[in-house]
């Protein structure tokens, strides 16, 4: 696959599947620009490992969950590179509240998480769709999760946000074809970051173990092997929209 002279835009690209799918692209020849919110050295190794793959990269500080954020994301790639083929929504956060414990959740967690879920997945979207379109054969694809599907996941806030994403998902595919295609990635468990300082690591062996003694594949994802599933529907089928590709090892199937 030639991705050479293709110009990506990957939210949350510091870490986890973020930066593993820039990585994959850059490989492939693309130019990246590089998002993050707060790790900026974890954004600038992203970089630093995508132009060591044969791509080019720009680091730019932004937080999707400000409007005014996502459209200087998106002026800035343009400047560098003067076009948008493709944006991979990735940013995200949650909070571990066992589904439970109802008051363990406040409005306020309902709030942030919604606003970088979804806001800023709208907003960021809406910022990149002009210069997308403009390319007549481009895609969207949001990091969604199996918690908008099934009402699992590490909150009921989490799951709840993840599930209106999903919907989104749908609608921008309505709106923005032809031009765009935008479908979303469902990964179940993945080993990342993602759940660092919110758990203590005996907790988290216990998830884990649970997940693969659940799923029939007995085991979990790795950040790579999502983003081979992101870059496929950034760049394979060009009949695929408004699509949610499950990969969870089939552990919601039983």
């Amino acid at each position: 696959m030639d991705l050479a002279n293709r110009v990506y835009v990957v939210t949350g690209a510091s870490s986890g599947i973020g930066a593993e799918t820039a990585v994959m692209l850059a490989k492939q020849g693309a130019s990246i620009a590089v998002n993050y919110s707060r790790n900026e050295s974890g954004a600038e190794e992203t970089a630093g490992r995508c132009r060591e793959a044969g791509g080019q990269a720009l680091v730019i500080k932004g937080d999707v969950a400000e409007d005014s954020d996502c459209r200087r994301i998106a002026e800035e790639t343009m400047s560098a590179w003067g076009r948008i083929d493709g944006l991979v929504n990735n940013a995200g956060t949650t909070k571990f509240i066992s589904h439970a414990d109802l008051e363990g959740l406040s409005g306020e967690d309902f709030r942030r998480l919604y606003g970088v879920n979804v806001v800023g997945v709208f907003q960021m979207t809406r910022a990149a769709a002009p210069h997308m379109k403009a390319t007549g054969n481009a895609a969207v694809v949001n990091v969604s999760s199996v918690a908008g599907v099934y009402g699992v996941g590490s909150s009921i806030a989490y799951a709840a946000s993840k599930g209106a994403l999903n919907i989104m998902t749908v609608s921008l595919a309505r709106v923005l074809g032809p031009e765009i295609r935008v479908n979303a990635v469902c990964p179940g468990l993945v080993e990342t970051g993602f759940w660092d300082g919110q758990i203590d690591a005996a907790r988290k062996q216990a998830i884990a173990e649970g997940y693969i003694k659940k799923a029939p594949l007995q085991r979990y994802s790795r950040p790579e092997e999502t983003a081979q599933s992101i870059l496929y529907l950034l760049t394979g089928d060009p009949n695929i929209t408004g699509q949610l590709l499950i990969s969870d090892g089939g552990a919601n199937i039983v």
